[in-house]
């Protein structure tokens, strides 16, 4: 069969899996009339038939055992982007925005600030820039004045300093708001829409954190800045570990101790038990309601929802300063220790996913981050890891990129479009059963029993 590439190309299918051995991923469309998807140029293979067409149902026996299998490895990782909150956001609202193409303003050194953000995004392959790549190039120009802003040669460059100081607050601030615009657009959405879609968000998570309480904790990793993966675990009964200790206000903790959730069985003591439910939780990024609070990293109380941050801020004792927010790449300001806290948390990411028997599985994450790619490739170096990547589609053409040139092709699975990636349409039919499902584990282990078994003609007493 050939490349991904070129079958595209020539069928411009809108879907591509690549699961169990399969050797280049299989192109198709759906056929809404008859109400099957279709492959434009048919080539050999056991699990279709010859006119190249098959049901979803066809389709998903195909796809969700290999799911399964993969999710009992020892150690399962998610990796979520953005695509998780536009399809959150979507279902709720009808309509999605991110906010990572809104434009920065900056009144002094603003042609330089793009320039180098459009630099920072080509040598990172993304193409066109975002706001994180001005936010970056702008606290890189920052730095850089700040060293020579009393030299005698440049005297109005301390003026030139404050107004891009003052200029990278507000832009943050107007980002921050973006982002707290978008939960507060499915927070305040029609009842029933609303529901439907966090009901989609809660299957989608317990589809992975349904690990029996023996097996390594599932690892939820994201970039998003949003609480929208909290918001899923409160309604799903989740509990989230993190780096933060406290009640009040969390204070984000370096220590690496692998904190766990035990329970006491009723009548037995001193037999602790892992407690079923529970998963590590990373935001790779930043958070919204994540601040630099006088030399350390809080979580302050933000609801979710929330349409404006000031009286949270003021209550923090923060008072509008949006460059204590942490977000990615705005780092702490007081620590030597460049781009803190976010070196901690890609640690964790590498230590989570970089070791033998290890699935990573990325959803609507669309690989433009060169740090988390370069992890992720790392891993696939490991023979007995696997990648899954699942997305609604590949306009950038990165996944595509990054599965033909990584070399692995073998350990990486792919299940790309909006007729399989799509968040309902995933959770209904392609991800494995939401639960930790014993009942049906008995009755396949008896019918095994039951049907392979050589028969005994003997009655008993002969």
């Amino acid at each position: 069969m050939i490349g991904v590439k070129e079958m595209e190309e020539k069928e411009n299918a809108s879907n591509f899996v690549k699961v169990r051995d399969d050797n280049e991923p299989i192109c198709f469309s759906w056929n809404e009339e008859e109400g099957k998807f279709t492959i434009g140029k048919t080539g050999k293979s056991c699990w279709y038939s010859d006119d190249g067409a098959f049901s979803k149902h066809e389709l998903r026996m195909r796809i969700e055992p290999w799911l399964t299998s993969l999710f009992q490895s020892e150690h399962l990782s998610l990796l979520t982007g953005s695509g998780l909150t536009n399809a959150v956001q979507y279902a709720a609202c009808d309509h999605s925005d991110n906010g990572m193409g809104a434009g920065a303003d900056f009144t002094v050194f603003g042609d330089e600030i793009e320039q180098a953000a459009i630099r920072m995004a080509k040598e990172a392959h993304r193409g066109e820039e975002n706001i994180e790549d001005q936010i970056r190039a702008a606290n890189e120009l920052v730095r850089g004045l700040s060293i020579i802003k009393d030299s005698t040669e440049f005297p109005e460059l301390s003026s030139k300093l404050t107004r891009v100081e003052k200029d990278l607050n507000t832009v943050i601030e107007r980002f921050t708001n973006s982002i707290s615009r978008g939960e507060y657009l499915i927070a305040s959405a029609d009842r029933e829409k609303r529901a439907c879609a966090f009901h989609n968000l809660i299957l989608f998570l317990m589809s992975f954190a349904s690990r029996t309480g023996t097996r390594d904790r599932l690892h939820i990793f994201t970039t998003n800045y949003d609480r929208l993966i909290e918001a899923g675990a409160d309604l799903a009964g989740l509990r989230l570990i993190d780096r933060f200790v406290g009640g009040l206000s969390p204070i984000f903790r370096s220590s690496r101790m692998d904190v766990d959730m035990h329970y006491n069985p009723p009548g037995i003591r001193g037999e602790p038990r892992y407690l079923e439910g529970v998963a590590r939780f990373t935001k790779l990024h930043g958070s919204l309601d994540w601040f630099d609070v006088e030399g350390d990293i809080r979580r302050i109380g933000l609801p979710f929802g929330a349409k404006s941050l000031t009286p949270f801020l003021e209550a923090a004792r923060i008072e509008g300063d949006y460059s204590r927010l942490m977000i990615y790449p705005n780092s702490a300001k007081d620590r030597e220790t460049a781009e803190y806290p976010y070196v901690e948390l890609f640690r964790d990411f590498a230590a989570a996913i970089c070791r033998p028997n290890s699935t990573l599985v990325t959803y609507g994450y669309s690989f433009g981050d060169d740090h988390i790619n370069r992890v992720i490739r790392d891993m696939l170096t490991i023979p007995s890891t696997h990648l899954v990547i699942i997305s609604y589609d590949d306009v950038s053409r990165r996944i595509r990129d990054k599965y033909e040139t990584w070399g692995r092709k073998s350990q990486i699975s792919l299940l790309v479009g909006k007729n399989i990636a799509d968040l309902g349409e995933l959770v209904h039919h392609y991800l494995p059963k939401p639960a930790i499902d014993r009942a049906t584990m008995r009755m396949a282990e008896l019918l095994r029993q039951r049907f392979n078994q050589p028969c005994d003609n003997k009655s008993e007493g002969e």
